[in-house]
């Protein structure tokens, strides 16, 4: 049976007089490739979008139906990304905690409350509580999981067209055998993370 987060938490701080309660979450933390991509959402609490979960339970097709809703439908949302550059310069925790904080702060109208998945990020002006497996367990945090997965997606398909050597459109940037065996072939290119094992031990 399939597990379908739900808006309890948002639904409670809404009581407690918080109108515009965000989450948060990102893609790409464990890609050998690419940024990594945040996404903060405000769901209309007026409005049911059926099938939101977490992006990695839902397949790709799925994935961009209900983006297209989340995004259509949303009170607010947006994306930030860190690019592998400043990944493998000041590492993929602080690099996954700043591009949630830029996401909260590119949102407009401003979120008063921010629910993150597993994370804290600094927030000197907005209540933040964060939860682990957050994106399995409520919605708003589900909906920005899909959001950051959809839009990383779309940059990595991009990136495909430059590089069509590394298939980028198809494990967009993660560890496969196929990744690995293009990397043996063909060395590394920009978009690699050096920092990453095991990219970072073939330069050694």
């Amino acid at each position: 049976m399939a597990y379908y987060p739900n808006r309890r938490q948002e639904k409670k701080l809404n009581r407690q007089g918080f109108r515009l309660v965000a989450g948060i979450d990102e893609a790409g933390r464990g890609s050998w490739a690419g940024p990594i991509v945040a996404a903060c959402v405000v769901l209309n609490p007026k409005v049911k979008i059926p099938g939101i979960k977490d992006s990695k339970l839902l397949r790709a097709p799925d994935r961009q139906k209900i983006f297209d809703k989340i995004t259509k439908l949303a009170i607010a949302w947006s994306v930030a990304e860190i690019s592998q550059m400043k990944i493998d310069k000041m590492g993929i925790n602080n690099a996954n905690i700043l591009a949630m904080e830029v996401a909260s702060k590119k949102m407009t109208p401003r979120p008063d409350y921010l629910l993150i998945d597993a994370f804290q990020i600094n927030s000197s002006d907005i209540p933040i509580a964060s939860f682990i497996k957050g994106d399995y367990k409520i919605a708003s945090i589900a909906a920005a999981s899909i959001v950051a997965k959809v839009s990383r997606d779309k940059l990595m398909d991009k990136f495909d067209g430059q590089y069509p050597e590394y298939g980028f459109k198809h494990h967009k940037g993660y560890g496969t055998n196929h990744h690995w065996q293009m990397i043996m072939e063909h060395g590394i290119c920009h978009l690699h993370r050096k920092s990453f094992k095991p990219i970072k031990d073939l330069l050694s």
